[in-house]
């Protein structure tokens, strides 16, 4: 016996489920082209549609963000867009579209779920909830590295973000004493943890 993500149909053979769900990242793009164009007229400018994606992993179900060259694009979660379609398309879709539309109308220093973007989710007919209520039972998430750093008077786990930076040349001090992080813990003890 196989395990089936929750809202999917046993009854489906693999391929019926995956025809069920083609349809439904159809109805997605629509939608998005739909309340991107909706949204042009809220924010009182040229909206183009951003491109889409379903490529987006974990528990998040969806994600605005802005390339390096500039380029909008909006991800979804395909496995959350099979679970809850319905509701994937009445409130994930217009609350990745608001950000996406915030960003246009207000540049990249809006808040990223602050007024302007409420007002925008509103203008679309949308809640402006900020997080999803999905049921994300067997989704797994990105367990993020740390490395331990240390100062005159503690320790720190810094993220491998941070971590890379200080070996580029970036420097950080810890924000109680003033002092440099170094690597190692406060002991002499290893750098990663």
């Amino acid at each position: 016996m196989h395990n089936a993500d929750p809202g999917s149909v046993p009854s489906l053979s693999a391929a019926a489920q995956e025809q069920v769900v083609h349809r439904i990242v159809g109805q997605v793009t629509q939608r998005t082209a739909e309340l991107t164009a909706l949204g042009a007229g809220l924010i009182g400018r040229a909206a183009p549609l951003p491109r889409v994606a379903f490529d987006l992993r974990g528990q998040a179900a969806g994600q605005f963000r802005v390339g390096a060259g500039g380029e909008p694009l909006i991800r979804y979660n395909r496995t959350l867009l099979a679970r809850y379609p319905s509701e994937f398309l009445a409130q994930t879709v217009p609350h990745e579209v608001a950000h996406y539309l915030a960003h246009l109308r207000f540049g990249r220093t809006v808040r990223p779920h602050g007024a302007e973007w409420q007002e925008i989710m509103r203008g679309l007919g949308a809640d402006p909830k900020r997080c999803h209520d999905f049921d994300v039972t067997g989704l797994t998430t990105r367990r993020i590295r740390r490395h331990l750093y240390h100062c005159r008077c503690g320790e720190h786990a810094l993220t491998s973000i941070r971590h890379h930076r200080i070996l580029r040349g970036a420097s950080y001090v810890c924000r109680s004493c003033g002092q440099p992080l170094r690597p190692g813990g406060a002991k002499g003890t290893d750098a990663e943890t």
